[in-house]
């Protein structure tokens, strides 16, 4: 199975393993032993890679002084055969809590001096939380077989360079926080999140050899990393990234560590600390040589979700000595500051905090006029509510900056664009490459973002609270109060549609009556017809498929023919430049909206990537058991049933090699699909006393025959009577037989040609052509993303046609209109009215009601 179905079976089993622990805890539990197989994994490559074998590995143990010593020089660390994962699991029933107990504190004995800051407590909540697994011995050892059954797994092998373990541990990570309330902000910043800020820092960093990057709230080091991963694609060196972390609870930092070592990263670029960042700033020395060894901390980009509006007790420092000190109820801008302190001159910094930061007095409101009297703030981007798990605070991004050349804020209103996912919004693909172009480009877009001078905030007394700047609201729906009593389309409602009358310069005067007045009228009854057949519309739909003609043929050659070789990371941007690119001499289409539809595609395309980079072409012709879980008594247990193709799905091998097969399966599905309606019918016929006659055949509900019944009951009819009537009963009877008859044949020949065609897709894919698999490729990747491509055209026509609908329907009844309905109607009802008789009371009601009608 891929990455994804890996991490979300892992994720399902532990849901339901976690039981009654909060999955705050029990996160520490999973991943603590997903990284201590990683360790043991990496412990047991780098033996097999010496020359050792199962044999000989079975004598690394701690008494041999110099394989310690050796390992550790290597490694940093020493794990004991009888404490490596795999000799757990080779235990069987032998194993005990006991052993993890011993292996944990084995492990932090055995760390080499050069990694013990790397290395040591790292298991310290894993090892302290284990009787929290159960009230017992033997249940804290079921609860962990059972977790080590559940990763057993996981590829550890280094060939996916990393990727299939970060993406398991950080989906873990992300699916204990959507679970864990309001205690997720502790170690977990959304990942659409964290590849925003990335973006934006990786393209300042981009021309640096050497990079130092700082996260002081590190959480679970999902920041840190993200960063890390797009400063790589940019320098091409990741052994050229330095990280420093630095976090407060000590479960929390535990993961920080686990998850950059884990990665890939080298320990020697690894500085993490468990530490107040308030309180106690980072240390500038090590602590066994403080006279000496004093050295500011000062990296090439700093960024942070640091916890929102923290109490704190402000504190004179150098870190906000030119600023002032944050309020002692509000310790934000004591972070920002000191972020802020930690950049180098030529540095960048994100800093994710409340709104409130923007417009909040007193002390604030002091701290953010010294930010931007000494052009530090770069840009404000306003985030989506509910789009971090535990709070629905709105929330933005902050950029600052040491040095600027420019003395302009860039503000960003990005709040209206996500998706709604479960209780929380999501920045989506397109969202995040809008607001990082915005950013990274300077841009000004009506009603998104705006360059405001520094003039114009001191003017605002230095709020910045986005709306008095970016007015991205929706305009109110106005009523042209002519048009509303005389009918006609104001001119003036026609100018919110520019856009559209600059692409199609002539079809507004083909659409419209000339006028010298503010008024116009629609010139023909059919809107659709005659918008899509106007030679401009057809000219635009041309252009647009001529310029997206060859790309095809280019993404077969970038992705299909060079699958083995592709860079899967930076691609996606490459195809994406390409799509910006033949989009530029095209009005209306939003290219964003394109780059969403490539990114949906994309991860599916990138997972099988993924799988022929790692695995080599010939995966593509390799079938998996399809796995399932099915109850069996009171348990649930993983069986197969069938096959599924590795990288091929079946059903599109079926629909485009085995067509025939497919077809004549296919209509045999839809002949059973027909058969119940057309039973449907024959019972809906049937009268009562036909129902009455067939009581034997009916279900209790006389909604379906039995059939067993009908034979015996049609020959039960024939000696009885031979009315019309019972003639009829039979002949409906006998076809309701026949129907059934034909639908248990079928079933039966579906279920045989259904098995038959999945074993003749399965050998079909394990015998294809190269050249097969590419085609089938092209149809997997390429043919649903042109599908949707070609379509931008049309939804852009259907909504001209869509929005000019509308307001014709607008005006089309005038008040005149409804006046002379409402008379008419009143005359109707003064007629009717007429014609009622009652007592003198009555009379007199009626006459009353009559007069104010006719308005006496």
């Amino acid at each position: 199975m891929n990455k994804q179905q890996l991490a979300t079976k892992i994720w399902e089993a532990a849901n339901k393993m976690r039981s009654k622990i909060e999955a705050n805890e029990y996160k520490d539990y999973i991943l603590g032993f997903i990284f201590y197989k990683y360790l043991s994994d990496a412990e047991e490559k780098f033996l097999y890679s010496n020359g050792y074998d199962k044999e000989l590995i079975a004598t690394v143990v701690e008494s041999d002084a110099d394989t310690v010593e050796w390992v550790q020089d290597n490694l940093g660390y020493f794990i004991d055969y009888n404490n490596l994962f795999s000799t757990w699991l080779d235990k069987g029933s032998g194993f005990d809590v006991s052993n993890v107990r011993d292996a944990l504190s084995a492990f932090s004995r055995l760390i080499s001096e050069s990694h013990q800051k790397v290395f040591q407590g790292i298991f310290e909540t894993l090892q302290t939380g284990l009787s929290k697994l159960g009230d017992s011995s033997g249940s804290q050892t079921k609860a962990i077989k059972e977790l080590l059954d559940l990763i057993k797994d996981i590829p550890m092998d280094g060939k996916q360079d990393y990727d299939v373990l970060g993406f398991i541990y950080e989906y873990l990570i992300s699916m204990f926080a959507a679970n864990a309330g309001k205690k997720a902000g502790e170690f977990y910043t959304p990942h659409e999140v964290s590849l925003l800020m990335s973006e934006i820092i990786s393209d300042h960093l981009k021309d640096n050899q050497y990079i130092e990057i700082y996260d002081p709230t590190s959480g679970s080091g999902s920041l840190l990393i993200n960063i890390g991963k797009s400063v790589a694609k940019r320098i091409g060196n990741s052994n050229n990234i330095k990280y420093y972390a630095q976090e407060l609870k000590s479960n929390t930092y535990n993961l920080t560590r686990m998850n950059l070592v884990m990665r890939g990263i080298k320990p020697d670029n690894i500085v993490a600390r468990n530490g107040d960042t308030l309180e106690d700033d980072w240390p500038y020395f090590d602590e066994a040589n403080k006279e000496t060894t004093y050295t500011p901390l000062y990296v090439d980009a700093v960024v942070s979700n640091p916890p929102y509006s923290q109490k704190w007790t402000p504190k004179n420092d150098v870190r906000y000595e030119r600023f002032g000190l944050a309020p002692k109820g509000k310790a934000d801008y004591a972070f920002l500051l000191h972020d802020l302190y930690h950049i180098k001159p030529s540095g960048i910094m994100a800093i994710v905090l409340p709104h409130g930061v923007l417009f909040r007095g007193g002390e604030e409101g002091e701290i953010r006029k010294n930010l931007i009297e000494y052009n530090h703030i770069d840009a404000i981007i306003g985030l989506p509510a509910n789009i971090f798990f535990g709070t629905g605070i709105p929330t933005i991004i902050m950029i600052l900056k040491q040095k600027r050349s420019n003395t302009d804020v860039l503000i960003v209103d990005a709040s209206k664009g996500f998706a709604k996912e479960g209780k929380n919004n999501k920045l989506r693909a397109s969202d995040i490459k809008r607001i990082a172009d915005t950013v990274i480009n300077r841009l000004e877009i009506p009603k998104y973002s705006k360059l405001v001078s520094r003039e114009e905030i001191r003017q605002n007394d230095y709020n910045l609270n986005i709306p008095r700047y970016v007015d991205s609201s929706e305009a109110a729906e106005s009523w042209d109060i002519y048009a509303s009593m005389f009918g006609g389309i104001p001119k003036a409602e026609l100018a919110a549609l520019d856009g559209y009358w600059k692409a199609f310069p002539d079809l507004k005067q083909a659409l419209f009556e000339a006028s010298d007045t503010p008024y116009t009228k629609l010139t023909t009854d059919n809107i659709k017809e005659a918008i899509r057949n106007h030679a401009d519309v057809t000219a635009f739909e041309n252009n647009f498929a001529a310029a997206f003609a060859g790309f095809p043929a280019y993404l077969r050659h970038e992705l299909i023919e060079q699958a083995e070789q592709v860079a899967i990371a930076k691609e996606e941007n490459i195809i994406s430049d390409k799509i910006f690119t033949q989009l530029s001499g095209i009005p209306l289409v939003d290219k964003y909206a394109a780059f969403q539809l490539l990114d949906d595609e994309w991860s599916k395309i990138a997972v099988d990537l993924e799988i022929i980079q790692t695995e080599g072409f010939e995966a593509t012709k390799k079938v998996d058991p399809n796995m399932v879980l099915k109850k069996k008594g009171d348990k649930e247990q993983e069986i197969q049933d069938g096959w599924i193709g590795r990288v091929l799905p079946f059903s599109l091998v079926q629909d485009n090699i085995l067509t025939q097969e497919s077809t004549a399966l296919k209509s045999k599905e839809a002949r059973l699909a027909e058969i119940p309606a057309e039973i449907e019918v024959i019972l809906e016929e049937m009268s009562e006393d036909d129902k009455n006659n067939c009581e034997t055949v009916l279900n209790d509900e006389a909604t379906a025959f039995v059939a067993k019944e009908i034979p015996k009951k049609i020959k039960e009819l024939k000696l009885e009577d031979q009315s019309v009537e019972i003639r009829e009963l039979i002949a409906k009877l006998t076809q309701a037989n026949h129907l059934l008859k034909e639908e248990k044949e079928l079933k039966a020949s579906i279920k045989t040609a259904s098995t038959a065609l999945h074993l003749l897709t399965k050998e079909t894919i394990e015998s294809l052509t190269n050249e097969q698999v590419k085609d089938l490729l092209h149809k997997k990747w390429i043919d649903s993303l042109m599908v949707n491509l070609n379509k931008m055209p049309e939804t852009l026509v259907d909504d001209l046609v869509s929005k000019l609908t509308a307001l014709q329907k607008k005006y089309a009844l005038t008040y005149a209109d409804i006046d002379a309905e409402i008379y008419e109607t009143e005359q109707q009802l003064c007629a009717m009215l007429d014609e009622l008789t009652g007592s003198t009371f009555d009379m007199k009601g009626i006459n009353e009601f009559k007069a104010l009608l006719q308005g006496e």
